[in-house]
């Protein structure tokens, strides 16, 4: 099962709090042309803006931990920023990943859905709760967040938004919902993976073939694959009757992902 997109994880501690580092100084004024000499003092910077300097520093470390790979440290550290400032959306949504990470999912919602709580303007953190309500079990439910994230004024990632909403509906049965946003997504973002995905999906099951594997083919160009598009395609390819293509599909899953391989040995079931 393709999970929705979470394109927000890292990418928040990139826009942290803004908070000045450095002290500024008055300079002199001109009036009437005649240079006024002022004295040069210089502002000190007062607790608050001190505690979030240091909130966006420690933030900032736990990000690049995490894309290290290191995610014990990560979690260390994203706790240390949270404890500074309870109020961090951005220590949440690095904890939900770090805890996703851990395959502690149920934790990973509590912080997704803490972020979106503090943070009621910014869609990148509603759609991060939406998706992860999608990838475990409440697709109908996710769909709310989406659209809350759709209409956050200064949104960056509409096309994110859209492509979840249709891919979440539908899981969800929502098929005239799905196709609308998974086109109005692809329409944004001609390469977004998982709208193009969840159309050769949602073909797929309409019997149309040839379409799927326009899609599934457009989705390949679009990303590396992952299990889940291989074995569309070689389910596609199956019902087109032409085997060699499905085979080789088959092969490339057993070489890239024998895990996944194994345990779809039966066939994707749809």
């Amino acid at each position: 099962m393709r999970r929705p997109e979470l394109p927000l994880i890292l990418a928040c501690c990139a826009l942290l709090l803004a908070a000045c580092s450095k002290s500024p100084t008055v300079k002199p004024v001109k009036i009437r042309g005649t240079e006024q000499v002022a004295p040069v003092y210089r502002v000190q910077d007062g607790p608050e803006t001190k505690r979030r300097v240091r909130v966006r520093d420690i933030l900032s470390l736990a990000a690049q931990r995490l894309a290290a790979g290191d995610v014990e440290a990560a979690g260390r550290e994203a706790a240390r920023a949270l404890k500074l400032d309870p109020a961090s959306a951005e220590a949440h949504t690095l904890l939900a990943a770090v805890a996703t990470a851990q395959g502690r999912d149920q934790a990973a919602g509590e912080h997704y859905r803490r972020a979106a709580e503090l943070a009621p303007d910014r869609g990148e953190m509603l759609n991060n709760y939406g998706a992860w309500l999608c990838a475990n079990g409440y697709p109908a439910e996710s769909l709310v967040w989406f659209d809350r994230a759709l209409v956050t004024p200064g949104y960056a990632s509409p096309a994110a938004a859209l492509a979840n909403a249709g891919g979440c509906a539908l899981r969800s049965g929502q098929l005239e919902r799905a196709v609308h946003d998974l086109r109005a997504a692809i329409e944004l973002d001609p390469v977004n993976a998982y709208a193009l995905a969840s159309l050769a999906e949602y073909e797929f099951r309409q019997g149309r073939y040839l379409q799927a594997r326009a899609f599934v083919e457009r989705r390949l160009a679009a990303a590396p694959a992952d299990a889940s598009v291989l074995q569309l395609a070689a389910d596609i390819e199956q019902r087109l009757g032409d085997g060699v293509a499905a085979s080789r599909y088959l092969q490339r899953l057993r070489t890239e992902f024998p895990q996944a391989a194994s345990a779809n040995s039966g066939g994707n079931q749809q």
